[in-house]
């Protein structure tokens, strides 16, 4: 089995050295198993969660939500409430998008409105 060391799976997952221990700390990931010398060290299914608390993150879930996630990852009989967890927050980035996209049609229309006025005022200079 590869470890790593807190240094590599920071670099690796794209997290700080503290946000691994706090995410540790807050039971958002379990308990990290420890080497001889009492130094964490990750295993590749580690490393696997912090990529999918990486996108979580990255997705605007709460620390909350990311929490009751981890809490839940570690019971084989919590599938169901993880699904609905995911369910929850997948609801969540489809009503943002749609709140994007409507920001995005309103900032093209703008552009566009400004393109016509300097198409206007410069057939006008002419």
């Amino acid at each position: 089995m590869t470890t790593y060391s807190p240094a590599e799976a920071a670099a690796e997952s794209g997290f700080s050295i503290d946000t691994l221990r706090y995410y540790e700390r807050e039971g958002i990931l379990p308990r990290i198993e420890r080497n001889a010398g009492g130094r964490r060290v990750y295993s590749d299914g580690d490393l696997w969660m912090l990529g999918f608390l990486r996108c979580l993150r990255d997705t605007g879930m709460s620390i909350e939500q990311l929490r009751r996630y981890g809490e839940l990852s570690r019971d084989e009989t919590t599938m169901p409430e993880r699904v609905a967890l995911l369910e929850e927050h997948a609801a969540s980035i489809r009503a943002r998008i749609a709140e994007l996209d409507a920001t995005l049609t309103r900032v093209e229309e703008k552009a566009e409105w400004y393109r016509g006025e300097l198409r206007r005022t410069g057939d006008a200079a002419s």
